[in-house]
This record gives C-alpha cells, sequence and structure tokens, in this order.
C-alpha cells in the first residue's frame, strides 16, 4: 500500500506527496499532460523537442543540470505519444533546489534561437541515428499511419518526418509552450522522507505565482472501427525477415487491458512462453517473436513482432503465429498457467514500487489516468482476470478485420 496526500494549487497545479522514511533522497517528477497526440498533423514532434528545450535553459537559469549536479541531484525526462515526464533525485537536504529549477522553467523558457537551434539538431540527428539509420528503425514510422487513420496516434513521438523540426519556429515553440506546459496541465509528485506541510510551502513558494494556462478543450479524433485487413510490404538493409502483426485494443483505462496484458505475457514473457517454446526452441522459425502492448491512454495496439530464421517463409511464419492463437481461441487456458503470468505482473508491480523515483513516476501516472490509487490497485485487476475473460477476448480481438501487418524484407 502506498500513501500519499493531495492538494491543489489556485493556479490548478495538482501535487501528491508520499512520505518514505526509509531513504535520504527525494525524488520529484513533474508530469506534463502533452504528447505527440496533441501535436498538429502539419508540426509533429513538438512534445519530442520540448522534452530537449526544456533542459536548454530557462529565464533565471542558463543551464538546468548545473545547479542540480552541485548539490548532488541527477535528472532525466521521457515523451511519448500521451504524456511527457521529467524526474530527478535530490538529497533531501538540498530539496528547494529542485522546486527553484522546476518552476523557474515552468514559469517561463529562456527562448533563444539559438538554443531552438541546437535541440532542433539534436532531434534531427537523433531522427537519423534512430528511426532512419539503424536496422529495422523505421518500423514505427510505417505500422503507425497503417493501424491509424484518424487518431494523432498515427505519428511516432519522433515525428511524422525530420522537415516538422526543420521547420519548427520560434512563434510555433511559444505557442506550443504556453498552451501545455503550465500549472494547470501538471502533476507534481514529491516522494522521500518529507511532510506534507513542508511541500505545501515549498509548492506555494515557487509554483504559486505562475499563471494558468487556458483550460485545454481536447478534441482528439477517435480512430473508427478498421472492418478490413491492412498489409504493407517493405525491403531495407537488414539481416533477417521480420513480421509485425497490430490489433486495435482497448484504452489503458479499461478492465480488458489487464486481460491483454496478461495474454501478451502468456504468448512472449519468458522462457517458458507459448511463442517461445513452439516457434523458436520446437520449430525453430524465428530467432524471436515478442507480443506486448502498446500501453496507450486512448485505444491503443497490442503488437506481435518476430525475426524469421533464414530460409523459413513469411507465410509459414505468419500461419504458425496465427496457430497459436488459435489455440488461446479454442481452449481454455490452464489453470496453473493463468496463474504463473498472474504471479509474474503482480512480481513486477512490487518491484516498480521499491524506488521512490518509480513510486512518484506512477503516483503522476495513475493521477493523469484519474485515481492515483489505482497504484494501489493494479494487483487486484491483474488478479480479477478468469480463463472466459481470455478466451472471449482473444475470439473478439485477433481476427483479419481487425489487424494491420508489415512485412519488412531484408534486400536479397
Amino acid at each position: 500500500m502506498i500513501a500519499f496526500e493531495k492538494f491543489t494549487l489556485e493556479n490548478g497545479l495538482k501535487v501528491l506527496v508520499h512520505k518514505d522514511e526509509s531513504t535520504p533522497i527525494t525524488a520529484v517528477n513533474i508530469l506534463y499532460n502533452v504528447g505527440a497526440r496533441d501535436e498538429h498533423p502539419d508540426k509533429t514532434g513538438f512534445a519530442h523537442l520540448f522534452e530537449h528545450l526544456m533542459f536548454g535553459g530557462s529565464k533565471n537559469i542558463p543551464v538546468f543540470d548545473e545547479p542540480l549536479e552541485r548539490v548532488g541531484g541527477e535528472n532525466n525526462a521521457f515523451t511519448n505519444n500521451d504524456i511527457t515526464n521529467y524526474y530527478l533525485t535530490i538529497p533531501q537536504q538540498n530539496l528547494e533546489t529542485a522546486f527553484w529549477l522546476e518552476s523557474d522553467r515552468m514559469n517561463e523558457l529562456a527562448f533563444s534561437e539559438k538554443s531552438l537551434e541546437v535541440q532542433r539538431n539534436v532531434v534531427v540527428e537523433e531522427f537519423k541515428q534512430r528511426y532512419l539509420n539503424q536496422p529495422y528503425g523505421d518500423v514505427w514510422l510505417m505500422l503507425r499511419p497503417l493501424a491509424y487513420k484518424k487518431h494523432p496516434y498515427q505519428w511516432s513521438t519522433i515525428g511524422k518526418e525530420i522537415s516538422h523540426i526543420e521547420n519548427a519556429v520560434m512563434e510555433d515553440v511559444k505557442s506550443f509552450f504556453y498552451r501545455f506546459y503550465r500549472p494547470n496541465n501538471a502533476i507534481l509528485v514529491v516522494a522521500g522522507n518529507v511532510e506534507v506541510e513542508q511541500i505545501k510551502e515549498l509548492t506555494k513558494k515557487w509554483f504559486g505565482t505562475i499563471p494558468a494556462g487556458e483550460q485545454l478543450q481536447r478534441n482528439i479524433p477517435a480512430e473508427p472501427l478498421q472492418t478490413e485487413e491492412r498489409m504493407l510490404t517493405v525491403e531495407r538493409n537488414v539481416p533477417y525477415d521480420a513480421i509485425y502483426k497490430t490489433y486495435h485494443i482497448c484504452k489503458r483505462t479499461e478492465k480488458e487491458y489487464y486481460t491483454f496484458d496478461l495474454i501478451s505475457d502468456m504468448l512472449s514473457n519468458g522462457k517458458s512462453s507459448r511463442f517461445n517454446n513452439e516457434l523458436v526452441k520446437k520449430q525453430k522459425l524465428f530467432s524471436e517473436v515478442n507480443a506486448f502492448l502498446s500501453g496507450d491512454i486512448d485505444n491503443g495496439l497490442f503488437i506481435i513482432s518476430g525475426k524469421l530464421n533464414n530460409g523459413i517463409t513469411m507465410e509459414n511464419a505468419e500461419q504458425a503465429i496465427d496457430n497459436e492463437i488459435d489455440k488461446l481461441k479454442n481452449n481454455f487456458v490452464d489453470v496453473d498457467e493463468l496463474q504463473k503470468v498472474k504471479n509474474k505482473a503482480e512480481s513486477l508491480m512490487v518491484f516498480s514500487q521499491m524506488k521512490t523515483n518509480d513510486k512518484a513516476m506512477n503516483l503522476a501516472y495513475f493521477e493523469l489516468l484519474g485515481d492515483a490509487n489505482m497504484i494501489n490497485t493494479e494487483i487486484e485487476n491483474y488478479r480479477n482476470v478468469t480463463q472466459e475473460n481470455i478466451k472471449s477476448l482473444v475470439t473478439k480481438t485477433f481476427i483479419k478485420s481487425n489487424c494491420s501487418k508489415l512485412y519488412y524484407l531484408a534486400k536479397k
């Protein structure tokens, strides 16, 4: 059980405090409710660009990292299609430094042309290195627009194309910042050996005067029901053929999510999983084959991916995957197998709550989903999944008309 207290400032900043007396380190996490899904289709990659810009200097602090490192702190950030998350750890006695740093960049960035140019170049280089010049790096640049036709999940966090970042101008950047990086669009979590009153004082002192932004009205287009199989075949300079199959699934907040998560574990989590036993070890069709969820806040994807062994045809490989899915459709899973994946999920959750930093991050995320206390009820959601849930969901979801697939062929 993770205990926490919650309060909200007048400018809309939500604050959660988790007291943990076992550590001298305090974690400070700020989650901004902005991700790639909030971008304009002609100006993508901005949320990720901002992840970099937020370290490029704020109004009163030229370099974010320097004062933090001087007091023994560490920090990092990540962006995905739904959120941007900044997190740091700092010795408890230097906690106010974290509040000073985070509040200054929430208040106003430096907005210098030099910083924009530097970070623009960093992101463009990252786009080239990670997505264009790396084997299989462009998979999601093709899979997302194949699976999504209306919803902004159709582009990756890095953006649709390099030109969107190359053409980013200061006016666009300022507009994006003042729209999304406001206190009423953020959740602050402090976890460590701290008192709630102390955090209230610090929060009011450093964040209380930052003006709230506009009340965001999100009109994100819903993805229509997919009614026919979609397919794309590409050739690339890669060592092995690969196959990717995606199926539309529920939102992160729906009960079905936990059933899907356990299905993915049954298929590919660990050496005794179905895919590994049957397709890698026994039939030797794949060098590796995985099943996982995108985990998106809006309706996400169930993804199956595999790298084929030499000499195996795409048709045989895909048929073997479908055969394993059919086994789940046609038979109830064994009680012991179901309990095993439930135990794994539970262990993973326990481990993910051992570090103060992870607890702060999870509290922020669940608060965004609607209730930070979900951190304490997640295990129960996994425990409640039944054999009937699995059979029913597999039968409903893993159908041809709900599938988008990519054949990624090695050039001969």
